[in-house]
């Protein structure tokens, strides 16, 4: 049976994944592990730490899945492959290899809202989950299921979030994803505004009529392209060489 490992983004917990539960086809093992500091996980004595983040999560990140990283999930999951055995593939989903870009968030807007994060975590999360509906076709929609899905009071530590947003800011991807020893797919929503039109136009997917929450805009679709590439990376097939 194929493996698929959902890894959720910044200020947002497993439960993220809920509305694909219904989409998946019966032969596909799905799992949605919380990051260290999400959801009562207890969170890590340093949440910067890539050492750490790779032995708390080694059980959750099997050689024999694909795993999938929306988000900053997406970078951290490509940042483990410096730490743990890789997987069968990766999945980047709403993610380049990095998430700072001149076309996309840039440096500036991204340290403009860690102050804001440090002067208000609270409110600076809400002005967050506000800025990456922006492009789904139903933003207003998209908010109300994202507050019924997550309640209203952060998911997660204020260090593992402020650790998270140090991550987005720094962590860059590009070498390790060219090394990378494991087929890399990337999806994004066509219309993603915290991507860049370049990587937007660089996925291997682009779900159409859906933003950066395409769990929410197009769970069907998403569950579905997800299953298509778990398919392809099914254990009784040849492993693939990598690409990127």
């Amino acid at each position: 049976m194929t493996r698929l490992v959902l890894l959720s983004g910044w200020g947002c917990d497993a439960r993220i994944w809920q509305p694909l539960a219904p989409c998946w086809p019966t032969d596909l093992e799905v799992t949605t592990p919380d990051w260290p500091g999400y959801a009562g996980r207890p969170p890590l004595a340093d949440p910067a730490s890539l050492g750490e983040l790779a032995t708390a999560m080694a059980a959750d990140l099997p050689a024999d899945a694909v795993w999938v990283g929306w988000s900053l999930g997406g970078l951290l999951a490509g940042a483990l492959l410096d730490h743990l055995p890789s997987p069968r593939a990766l999945v980047l989903l709403g993610i380049g290899e990095r998430f700072v870009h001149p076309e996309g968030v840039s440096a500036q807007a991204l340290a403009d809202f860690r102050h804001a994060f440090e002067r208000s975590p609270d409110t600076a999360r809400e002005h967050f989950l506000r800025w990456q509906l922006g492009g789904e076709p139903e933003p207003r929609r998209a908010r109300r299921e994202l507050h019924q899905l997550l309640g209203t009071p952060a998911p997660a530590s204020i260090a593992t979030l402020d650790a998270g947003l140090g991550q987005l800011a720094r962590l860059d991807n590009r070498h390790r994803l060219n090394a990378a020893s494991c087929p890399v797919h990337r999806l994004a929503g066509a219309r993603d505004p915290l991507l860049a039109g370049e990587v937007r136009a660089s996925a291997y997917q682009r779900i159409a009529d859906a933003g950066h929450c395409t769990m929410l805009s197009d769970p069907q679709q998403l569950a579905t392209s997800l299953a298509a590439i778990a398919n392809t990376h099914r254990p009784d097939r040849e492993r693939p060489e990598p690409t990127a």
